[in-house]
């Protein structure tokens, strides 16, 4: 006989009037316990409300934009026998899905690293060629595959179009970026301290002394790799690298050529930004990503085209620098990699803080007048045009596998401009390598020196290959995003039976001691074996939380392993554990029902 239970809004705090932003269920559905059914938004925080327990919702009482309370009805439940539960979850078979929920780096490779053959292993003979080992790109990939490489013994070169180490990342990508996103964080935190009675006046932005901090940052980077290449005896070629035949590169600089030949050869370099039609490139004041870190002036109207990590993140930095930023998105949501919810307060905090969003819209031209850049857009809230002083165009990146020649080297490059690679970092030429973004997504420097490590082991004759369970991505905005192995929107597709443990900061006393609560920490467990297959995280210093729960994936951690791992109070890291506290129905520092 079933029994019917009103589900309840619990304890929320202080709040009065919550807005329901979402509503995750309908009436009829069968819900587990803890399933989270709404989701409400305050000025600090959202937070679900899960199911009190199992059985069929046969009422629901509550719509998106209504307003709730602790305490009001928005459901009736009707538990019924543990048949009818089961009979709701995907039945889906323990073998289509791996145990940690994510296929790896090496889900897409050709070759069965075991199947390599014996001489793939064997140390170049360097009587017959200039090098053991060219390293094609100075990247975060290619700079950790080329010192990796010189420290096993191998003779090393490593060819860099530009004139100093890094690549992409470190001269005009990751680190001045991230200097830069340090620079608006401070602003925004003097100005935020005024409404705790600490007041400073207008920043006096001095863009000359602000371009000389953001390259120093670089500059030192560049010279300390600079300096262990040295050490190390790695020989920099600089100039633009192009395979003549499957041993030999051409490198061009300055209107010299020198040839180079190699017994093995890793391909680093990299990517390049995608243009779009309608934009007049050839204008000045259209930008991307290395043009906007060049902080040629501050406009006071910014377009930004791609609502992704980049476009954010430099949306971001022009805003804190007092910009009036516009950024437009073709899909319905920001940053389409991560789920909506761990998306969300960012979209608000920004919303706040006067930046403009147009989702789901389309800029179909931009035309260049005398007073500034015309742009046309098709979108259901867009405006039909508005002018802008600046554009930065940032939807994407293309891989550069189209540049180099691989041709002349009997290479295979795709449609796209990736190369394909086994597991260790093989191409289907025994005695060539490729890594990073030129191999495929996600297109990040660290997965690139993951891989570029395996890959000089393996030139050096060592038995590697990749098996990272997951790579995390991060977003450096403000606040941050972070997230690891499989999103909630991946489970649901793949028909994972998945539970999750979310701890909003609004609880956390050093969020609130940082007036920075908007944020929280997420944790998606696989049913079925307990371990964790993903997480996220939202808020200031995600990015440095994020670690720590990519061991957690990596070592098979179950939500008792994490959260019985004691973690320092009070701080941003406990907030791992408490999420993990969530799911195990242990949690004190919130009040969610006996479990």
């Amino acid at each position: 006989m079933s029994n019917r239970q009103e589900i309840r809004i619990p304890a929320i705090g202080d709040f009065e009037q919550v807005p329901v932003i979402e509503v995750l269920v309908a009436e009829g559905d069968v819900v587990e316990a803890e399933q989270s059914l709404i989701t409400l938004e305050s000025d600090k925080a959202t937070m679900d409300v899960p199911a009190p327990g199992s059985g069929k919702l046969v009422e629901l009482t509550v719509a998106e934009g209504d307003k709730v309370s602790e305490g009001d009805v928005i459901g009736v439940l009707e538990a019924g026998s543990e048949d009818e539960g089961a009979g709701a979850r995907d039945q889906r078979s323990g073998d289509e899905v791996s145990e940690d929920g994510s296929a790896g780096i090496a889900e897409e490779a050709q070759t069965d690293p075991a199947a390599a053959p014996a001489s793939a292993g064997r140390k170049p003979d360097s009587d017959s060629f200039d090098f053991d080992l060219v390293v094609l790109g100075s990247g975060p990939g290619g700079y950790t595959a080329a010192f990796r490489a010189a420290d096993l013994g191998l003779k090393v070169a490593l060819i860099e179009r530009y004139s100093s180490l890094g690549g992409v990342c470190l001269n005009v990508g990751c680190i001045p970026s991230k200097a830069l996103l340090h620079v608006g964080q401070v602003i925004d935190s003097a100005a935020r301290m005024a409404d705790h009675g600490v007041r400073f006046g207008e920043p006096d932005i001095d863009l000359d002394i602000l371009r000389d901090y953001k390259n120093g940052v670089v500059g030192k980077l560049t010279k300390g790799l600079a300096g262990m290449a040295s050490k190390r005896s790695v020989e920099v070629i600089q100039g633009t690298g192009c395979f003549v035949d499957p041993h030999r590169i051409e490198v061009e600089h300055d209107g010299e050529a020198r040839t180079v030949s190699f017994a093995r050869c890793i391909i680093a370099a990299g990517s390049r930004v995608i243009q779009i039609p309608g934009i007049p490139d050839d204008d000045a004041r259209v930008m991307d990503s290395t043009g906007a870190l060049e902080l040629h002036d501050i406009p006071d109207r910014l377009l930004v085209i791609g609502g992704g990590i980049i476009g954010l993140e430099m949306a971001c930095v022009y805003r804190a620098l007092g910009a009036r930023v516009t950024v437009v998105e073709l899909l319905d949501q920001l940053m389409a990699g991560a789920d909506a919810d761990l998306v969300r307060p960012l979209h608000q905090h920004m919303k706040k803080l006067g930046v403009r969003f147009l989702l789901g819209t389309r800029v179909t031209g931009v035309e260049a007048g005398e007073q500034g850049l015309d742009a046309h857009f098709e979108g259901p809230q867009a405006p039909e045009r508005d002018e802008f002083d600046r554009v930065l165009v940032s939807v994407g990146r293309r891989p550069n596998g189209d540049r180099i020649g691989a041709d002349r080297a009997g290479l295979d490059v795709d449609e796209r401009g990736f190369i394909a690679v086994d597991g260790q970092m093989r191409t289907h030429l025994e005695h060539i390598f490729a890594i990073g973004d030129i191999v495929g997504q996600p297109m990040l420097a660290h997965k690139a020196s993951y891989e570029g490590k395996i890959a000089a082991e393996v030139a050096a004759g060592h038995k590697r290959a990749a098996d990272a369970r997951a790579i995390p991505s991060v977003a450096y905005t403000d606040p941050e995003v972070a997230w690891v192995g499989l999103t909630e929107t991946q489970a649901k597709k793949e028909g994972l039976d998945y539970g999750v443990g979310k701890f909003p900061w609004a609880a956390s006393g050093r969020a609130l001691g940082m007036d920075r609560s908007e944020g929280f920490t997420k944790l998606i467990f696989d049913k079925k074996s307990g371990r964790l297959v993903g997480a996220g995280v939202v808020g200031v210093h995600a990015g440095d939380l994020i670690g720590e729960l990519t061991l957690a994936l990596e070592m098979g951690c179950d939500a008792a392993d994490i959260g019985l791992t004691i973690h320092p109070h009070p701080t941003l890291s406990e907030s791992v554990m408490m999420a993990a506290e969530v799911y195990e129905g242990t949690i004190t520092d919130l009040y969610l029902g006996r479990k």
